[in-house]
């Protein structure tokens, strides 16, 4: 799965930026909020613009303090995945299940810096864990190559039936990074600049998704 970030698309014409990505699997919206990290991006109320002018599944990321008082907005708004920080959540079993009352996905996210094992025993309560392979705050970053120490671990818990969750990466995903990602196990990889920066955003979402394909061995080659 590929999941366009518009944090690298034109803010000044986001309905067309959408658009350009149509065939992506998901579109990822990074909501940050100036506290938690220290940039501000955008909030609720584009959001739900958004949501009227596409299709595509709406992936809600959410770099904010508080999450517990204000994830759920984004689900009744008609988000389909939303996630929280776990650094910044108080209760992020609550969380998990007030997005799925709300008909979302719930989603966890985790800094690169934050160790996986601590929150083992609450993941069975999320859709999907987001690594990230970057400090949150700000696009165009490189890639951490040490966090895909977690992901192999998650892909060894779900491959043995111990967890179901989609594993997500967000952070300097590009032609030369995608495929050591996707060695390691993850399903999904948000991707800025490697898809807003080329000529054609929807080849260049075609191409990643292809070098994915062919690199993780858990799917079978068209």
């Amino acid at each position: 799965m590929i999941a366009p970030s518009i944090l690298s698309a034109d803010f000044s014409r986001l309905a067309e930026e959408l658009a350009a990505i149509e065939g992506s699997d998901w579109v990822h919206v990074d909501v940050m909020d100036a506290h938690f990290v220290p940039n501000l991006t955008l909030g609720l109320p584009i959001v739900e613009s958004l949501l009227k002018v596409t299709d595509i599944p709406m992936d809600c990321h959410l770099m904010i303090s508080d999450p517990d008082r204000w994830a759920v907005g984004y689900a009744q708004a008609g988000a389909h995945n939303v996630t929280v920080h776990v650094e910044a959540a108080t209760d992020p079993v609550r969380i998990a299940r007030d997005l799925r009352a709300a008909g979302a996905k719930a989603g966890l996210s985790i800094k690169p810096g934050t160790p996986l094992e601590p929150y083992l025993d609450i993941l069975p309560e999320y859709d999907t864990l987001l690594i990230m392979s970057v400090e949150p705050g700000f696009g165009g970053q490189s890639f951490i190559p040490e966090v895909l120490d977690k992901v192999r671990t998650l892909r060894g818990l779900i491959d043995t039936g111990h967890l179901n969750l989609l594993v997500e990466i967000d952070g300097g995903i590009n032609a030369d990074t995608i495929e050591q990602a996707a060695e390691a196990g993850v399903d999904c990889f948000v991707a800025g600049s490697a898809v807003y920066g080329a000529a054609d955003p929807a080849r260049a979402i075609t191409a990643l998704r292809e070098q994915a394909r062919s690199a993780n061995h858990r799917f079978i080659p068209a």
